[in-house]
């Protein structure tokens, strides 16, 4: 009898941590990519990415979790027709053979219950390195006018775009350094 109690329990238990798991897919109309670099250190060059797509499974009480946003290269708009045009080109991008951008984290930390940073690895030009985004402002709310959870935060990293091969410009003062900041809100599913 108490081994049956006991495998009981176990099973109940098992469940439970089941149940804390999560799915929250990208909201894209809450959810911005966006970049910064220095433009020969007088002013900052600032661009976004119109296409994004992905989700987000976690577990709070494990403190785990998965998150994966690809973002489409063709996308990117700086509000300058030409400069988005050569952001699209071999020099950068190269959106024509390499048309998307992925993050895929999956080692998450907390503080308490706020994630304070996702590390993965960030594929781009074809090559994948690793790269943790920090978390600021991490919050989970009940939406309103969707009547789900929603969780969701500022995430950032700075990156250095030679690592990937987009070394344009470089040898006449184009910064290699680039801050990478991903706004995210997910709904969950």
């Amino acid at each position: 009898m108490n081994k049956t109690l006991i495998a009981l329990a176990a099973l109940a238990s098992a469940g439970l941590a089941q149940a804390e798991i999560a799915t929250y897919s990208i909201d894209p109309t809450h959810t911005f990519v966006t970049f910064e670099a220095s433009h020969f250190n007088t002013s900052t060059l600032r661009g976004r990415f119109d296409r994004k797509e992905g989700a987000v499974t976690l577990d709070r009480s494990a403190k785990t979790g998965k998150a994966e946003i690809t973002i489409d290269a063709s996308s990117v708009s700086t509000g300058v027709g030409p400069l988005d045009g050569h952001l699209k080109s071999k020099d950068f991008f190269n959106a024509a053979e390499t048309p998307s951008v992925k993050f895929v984290g999956d080692q998450f930390s907390f503080d308490g219950n706020k994630i304070t940073a996702v590390a993965g690895s960030l594929t781009m030009l074809g090559k994948t390195l690793p790269v943790t985004l920090n978390a600021r402002h991490f919050n989970c709310y009940t939406n309103p006018l969707l009547k789900r959870e929603v969780c969701g935060g500022d995430f950032e990293t700075t990156i250095a775009r030679s690592q990937w091969g987009m070394n344009y410009g470089l040898n006449f003062g184009l910064p290699d350094s680039i801050r990478l900041l991903i706004q995210i809100e997910a709904v969950k599913q």
